[in-house]
């Protein structure tokens, strides 16, 4: 006669011998690019966390699968620069897209310097804020962007790539 416990004893030997499925980690869908373009900074000075400068965004483009326009003239960077190295950029802009909707975009960052005094590669955490609509499904989920410092026209500028992570 099998008892209750040699059925328990023998489940869990099973339930051992299943290793649970381990779980994947997100990836990325690219969602558009951006060359934004910068005035000259505006250094505000040492203040008591760190060096802070503010960097006007003049304007640029946008472009991707699902959405293309300019970035409005009128946002800020809010850039500060740690005793110990680490730099935080702070943009707070708008785009329009080429259908005519204003998308209020905020996006930060922090790099710091490596063991040898280099910094790594920037990388953005982006938040949008769409109209209900068309493009509100920038609204919700988790965004990574990359920043890289060009000119445009002799001027400063940033290209800007925006992904959004999705599971399997």
């Amino acid at each position: 006669m099998i008892t209750l416990a040699a059925i328990v004893s023998c489940s869990r030997l099973l339930a051992i011998g299943q290793a649970a499925a381990a779980p994947q980690p997100p990836q990325l869908r690219f969602v558009y690019e951006e060359t934004v373009t910068l005035a000259a900074g505006v250094p505000v000075g040492d203040t008591p966390i760190g060096k802070r400068n503010i960097v006007p965004i003049t304007g640029g483009t946008f472009q991707g699968p699902d959405l293309r326009g300019k970035i409005m003239p009128g946002g800020w960077d809010w850039q500060l620069t740690l005793p110990s190295g680490c730099f935080q950029l702070h943009a707070d802009y708008f785009i329009k897209t080429d259908d005519d909707v204003i998308i209020h975009v905020v996006n930060q960052g922090m790099v710091c310097p490596n063991s040898t005094g280099k910094r790594e590669a920037l990388f953005t955490s982006p938040q949008f804020e769409a109209p209900k609509g068309k493009y509100d499904w920038l609204n919700g989920g988790a965004f990574v962007g990359t920043l890289e410092a060009m000119q445009v026209d002799g001027k400063p500028a940033v290209h800007i790539r925006f992904y959004k992570a999705y599971g399997n």
